[in-house]
């Protein structure tokens, strides 16, 4: 079965980094469009990035262009989404996600919390 898993989320001071990843099994990795979202406290989940199966093309929303960037290693089944310039605002569950045929698949979410 279909099954992603997210890391790398914490507690962040605003200004910093964090790289999330999110491993993949159970799909053919390396055709599969893959995609990073997120939802605040009392919010909608709202898209964040997204990549290609190449990984040559990608885009990121407007609130995190310049500052997020989304990358793949096909070899290890696995998107990365770096986050840099960290704000409060960026504070949210994070999950991947992908759709295979007609299905869409989200992780479990990890943890993003950014605060001084």
């Amino acid at each position: 079965q279909v099954q992603l898993v997210e890391s790398g989320g914490g507690l962040v001071q605003p200004g910093g980094s964090l790289r999330l990843s999110c491993a993949a099994s159970g799909i053919i990795f390396s055709t599969s469009v893959m995609g990073w979202y997120r939802q605040a406290p009392g919010k909608q989940r709202e898209w964040v990035a997204r990549i290609s199966p190449s990984g040559l093309t990608s885009f990121a929303a407007d609130s995190v262009k310049g500052r997020f960037t989304i990358s793949r290693d096909n070899a290890k089944y696995t998107v990365y989404l770096q986050m840099n310039s960290l704000k409060a605002e960026d504070t949210a569950v994070y999950y991947c996600n992908t759709v295979q045929g007609s299905d869409l698949y989200w992780g479990q979410g990890t943890q993003v919390t950014v605060s001084s």
